[in-house]
């Protein structure tokens, strides 16, 4: 335990802090949302301040964190919600996983190594996630999904935001504080039916500090990372 709390700085226990704070709050405030929705949303803030440092366990948590919000998308008819989390970013966290895992920094296991795309890459990625959007909409509108604008959406983002994870780029982050936007929208039209899903609407609130945070600590980790590879060029060419 002692470990683990000096491995985040002050900052990031204020902001874990603050976060389960956002989703206890309401839990009290309003007799409680379900054990499942509570449960899943402190992993989710758990597993997004492992995600700022680039640590794996981030990818671990996250694929325990779809499991739980697939069951509570279910539970609302947001099969939207469901599939993406089910049949999307479930896998591709494990695939994430992988990556992080063969990826790691100077050999730091718990430190995976960013990666810098391509600018080709970057106007690629429009093409697949239009493909996925068109296929998804189709699919929802089939299954009658409530709210189907937003969880057509919703797909769109979260798309891009796996794709970028497993790319081990910075821009993952932002990515899914679109999606963390969208989602705000999307759960709070659910509470207005049903007051407990105000702990998941909290959730990705906090969900949405902890990736905006984690986009500035992916870009620093970019900075410093690059840095200490051209230290150990330098050293390595002249021989020192």
């Amino acid at each position: 335990m002692k470990k683990i709390l000096d491995y985040f700085t002050a900052g990031e226990k204020l902001l874990w802090c603050i976060s389960v704070l956002m989703i206890l709050v309401p839990c009290f405030i309003f007799g409680g949302g379900s054990v499942l929705s509570l449960s899943a949303s402190l992993l989710g803030v758990t597993s997004l301040i492992f995600a700022a440092k680039g640590n794996p366990a981030a990818q671990a948590m996250m694929i325990v964190f779809c499991i739980l919000y697939g069951i509570i998308s279910y539970s609302f008819s947001y099969y939207g919600e469901m599939l993406t989390y089910m049949a999307m970013t479930g896998p591709m966290a494990v695939i994430s996983l992988i990556s992080w895992l063969k990826n790691p920094f100077n050999g730091d296991h718990s430190t995976v190594r960013v990666n810098s795309l391509s600018r080709t890459e970057f106007l690629l990625i429009p093409i697949p996630a239009a493909a996925v959007t068109v296929i998804f909409y189709f699919i929802l509108k089939y299954f009658h999904t409530a709210n189907l604008l937003p969880s057509t959406i919703s797909v769109t983002t979260s798309f891009i935001a796996v794709y970028l994870t497993f790319r081990r780029s910075p821009y993952f982050a932002a990515a899914y504080a679109s999606n963390d936007i969208v989602l705000v929208i999307l759960w709070s039209l659910a509470s207005l039916k049903n007051i407990e899903y105000l702990s998941v609407v909290m959730c990705f609130l906090a969900f949405l500090f902890n990736d905006i945070y984690g986009f500035i600590s992916w870009r620093k980790m970019e900075k410093k990372q690059k840095a200490e590879d051209s230290g150990m060029q330098i050293k390595y060419q002249t021989g020192h």
